[in-house]
């Protein structure tokens, strides 16, 4: 298993693939750092050797592509960011609901969660109601 940037990637799949471990590489990025690093995108991974694997370490850093560590630094502060300034966005962060316009009413169970049944509760206290 082949380590690059303190990611394990997996060693049986395409180095093209294998890149998109790295959190903030996906498939056009990928693509861009094996071309820099003047790598065949179709060999394995576990057949890279040790100057292939610093080869692609350097083609991410000249890049300046932002991974790991860093963008989810980024992405946690722009959220703390919108929740600071109360805007409709963190709002909807901070409570847990889509973000993007979608419907409530129905629907949006992988935001909300498992549904919460909510019940009647009954006085113990009423009177029983005899007609």
């Amino acid at each position: 298993m082949p380590r690059i940037l303190g990611v394990d990637i997996p060693g049986d799949k395409r180095v093209d693939i294998a890149l998109r471990y790295i959190y903030g590489i996906g498939p056009v990025n990928a693509l861009e750092v094996l071309s820099r690093a003047n790598i065949d995108p179709s060999i394995r991974a576990k057949s890279l050797s040790e100057a292939q694997l610093s080869q692609i370490v350097n083609a991410i850093q000249e890049g300046r592509y932002v991974i790991e560590g860093d963008l989810r630094r980024e992405i946690g502060m722009n959220l703390k960011r919108l929740q600071a300034i109360k805007s409709y966005r963190g709002i909807r962060h901070l409570r847990s609901l889509p973000v993007r316009g979608q419907r409530t009413q129905t629907n949006a169970r992988t935001r909300k969660g498992p549904r919460k049944t909510v019940g009647v509760q009954r006085n113990p206290n009423a009177k029983a109601g005899t007609h």
